[in-house]
C-alpha cells in the first residue's frame, strides 16, 4: 500500500500549473459517448475517476485513445447499453453514463455508482427528471435501468440543487424531443463546462450557470474538439496549502472568478491574495486569523474546500467555527487532525476550532479525497514527520499531487509502506 511521508515546517515557494477539472471531465467524457463521429477532448486530467470511467466506455465499444492530457473517443461502435463493472461502482461520477446512454439510444443500465463515503448523496433527484422526460426507471439488482420509446421535453423543478442531476438530466434531454426547462438547477462551473461541450456538439442549451436551463431538443450530436476548464477544487487546494505554509505561491491557468469564494475566506483571516487574469497569487507569513465558515452550493463556500479550511483554521489565532450544510459525514478527518495536536470539537453538522500554534508529525488516514489532500496540508504545517495512508483516495482527483508540492518545495514522497529502505532514505535526506 502507498503513502505518502512529508517533513513539515517548509514554506511552499514557486508556480504550480493547475490540471483540467475531473468534475468537469467525468461529464463531458459520458456526453462523448452520445455521437457516432469522434470527439476530442483536451486538458483532461490523468486520475483514477477518469481512467476508470474511459475503461467503462471502452469496455461497452467506444473507441478511446488517451494520449498524455488528450482522449479521442468515439461511441459509433458501442455494442451495450448495461454499464456493470466492479470498477465503475467505486466512482460517484458514473451516473453519467445513464443519462447519456439514455439520450442516445432510449435505454440505459448502470451500476449504482461509489465514491468517497462523506454522506447520503440520493439519486432520487436524476430518477425524476429521467422520469418527466418520459423514461421508466427502476433498481434492480445493483443497477439502475432506464428506458423508453421516446424521451419527450418536460417542464422540471428539482427539489434540491443538484450538480449530478442537473448534468445527467441535461445530457439526456439534449436528444429529446421538443423544449426542457429544468428550474432551480445547479450552477456550478462544470455544469456550464459539460454545457458548453454539448453545445459543441451541436445541442441547444441556454441558461447554464443560472438557476434555470433551457434545452431544446436536436435529432443528433456531431464531433467536436473541446478543452476542459480548470479545476477550481485543485487551485483552492493550493492556494489553502500556500497560505498553511506560510508561503509564496502563483497559482496558474485558473478562472479566479471560480475562486471567489476561497479569495474572500482567507483575506478575512489576514492571507495576501493577488488576482491575474488566469493566474492568482497567495501569500501569508506568521498565524492567521480566525472565522466562520459555512458550506453551501456555488458561488458559496464549496463543501469540498471545507477540510482543508478547517485544516489552516486548526493553526490560526482564536475560535473558528465550520459549519457543513451539504454532507454529514464530512468531518470524519477531524479525529486524524486530532493526532497531529488540533483542537476541535465536532457537534452534529459544526466544527469549533480552537486553534493551536502547531501540530505535529503522525501516521493517519486520508477517509476520502479531499480530507486525504487537507491531511497533506497538515503535514506540510506540522514539526516532524506526518505518515498519509490511503493515498488512493488523493489520487482519484488530484494529478500528479505529490510531484506539484514537490515542484514547490515541499518535503513529501510517495512509497510503499513496506519498503524501509526508501522511508530511511527519504528521511535521512531531509533531516
Amino acid at each position: 500500500m502507498e503513502q505518502y511521508i512529508i517533513k513539515g515546517g517548509k514554506p511552499l515557494s514557486g508556480e504550480v500549473t493547475i490540471s483540467g477539472y475531473k468534475n468537469a471531465a467525468l461529464g463531458i467524457i459520458a456526453a462523448a459517448v452520445m455521437t457516432d463521429e469522434t470527439v476530442i477532448i483536451n486538458n483532461v486530467p490523468k486520475v483514477k475517476d477518469i481512467e476508470l470511467l474511459l475503461k467503462a466506455i471502452e469496455d461497452i465499444g467506444a473507441k478511446v485513445e488517451y494520449s498524455k492530457n488528450s482522449v479521442k473517443i468515439n461511441g459509433s461502435n458501442i455494442s451495450s447499453v448495461s454499464v456493470d463493472f466492479d470498477y465503475i461502482r467505486k466512482i460517484r461520477a458514473s451516473y453519467y453514463l445513464l443519462g447519456a446512454l439514455l439520450g442516445k439510444y432510449n435505454n440505459a443500465a448502470v451500476a449504482l455508482p461509489g465514491g468517497c463515503n462523506i454522506g447520503s448523496r440520493p439519486i432520487d433527484q436524476h430518477i425524476k427528471g429521467f422520469e418527466a422526460l418520459g423514461s421508466e426507471v427502476k433498481i434492480e439488482h445493483g443497477l439502475i435501468k432506464a428506458n423508453t420509446d421516446q424521451l419527450t421535453g418536460a417542464h422540471i423543478y428539482f427539489d434540491g440543487s443538484s450538480v449530478g442531476a442537473t448534468i445527467n438530466t441535461m445530457l439526456a434531454a439534449c436528444l429529446a424531443e421538443g423544449q426542457t426547462t429544468l428550474e432551480n438547477a445547479a450552477k456550478e462551473p462544470h455544469v456550464v463546462d459539460v454545457a458548453n461541450f454539448l453545445n459543441s456538439m451541436g445541442a441547444n442549451i441556454k441558461g447554464a450557470g443560472t438557476d434555470v436551463i433551457r434545452i431544446k431538443g436536436v435529432s443528433k450530436l456531431h464531433g467536436s474538439e473541446y478543452s476542459i476548464i480548470p479545476d477550481q477544487i485543485e487551485a483552492g487546494t493550493f492556494m489553502f496549502a500556500a497560505a498553511a505554509s506560510k508561503g509564496d505561491v502563483l497559482i496558474k491557468n485558473v478562472i479566479p472568478k471560480h475562486l471567489e469564494a476561497f479569495t474572500a475566506k482567507l483575506l478575512e483571516i489576514g492571507a495576501e491574495v493577488e488576482e491575474f487574469d488566469d493566474a492568482i497569487r497567495v501569500k501569508a507569513s506568521g498565524r492567521l486569523g480566525n472565522t466562520h465558515v459555512k458550506t453551501l452550493v456555488y458561488p458559496g463556500f464549496l463543501t469540498d474546500m471545507q477540510p482543508q479550511m478547517t485544516t489552516l483554521l486548526a493553526v490560526s489565532k482564536g475560535t473558528s467555527i465550520v459549519t457543513e450544510s451539504i454532507f454529514e459525514n464530512r468531518f470524519k478527518y477531524v479525529d486524524e487532525l486530532s493526532r497531529m495536536g488540533a483542537s476541535i470539537k465536532v457537534e452534529s453538522n459544526t466544527a469549533i476550532i480552537d486553534g493551536v500554534e502547531r501540530l505535529t508529525g503522525a501516521a493517519v488516514s486520508a477517509p476520502d479525497l479531499r480530507a486525504g489532500a487537507a491531511l497533506v496540508i497538515a503535514g506540510l504545517m506540522a514539526e516532524g514527520f506526518t505518515t498519509v495512508e490511503n493515498v488512493e483516495y488523493i489520487e482519484r482527483g488530484y494529478e500528479f499531487f505529490e510531484y506539484k508540492m514537490q515542484q514547490l518545495g515541499a518535503d513529501i514522497v510517495k512509497v510503499d509502506s513496506e519498503d524501509t529502505k526508501a522511508i530511511k532514505k527519504f528521511k535521512l535526506k531531509v533531516g
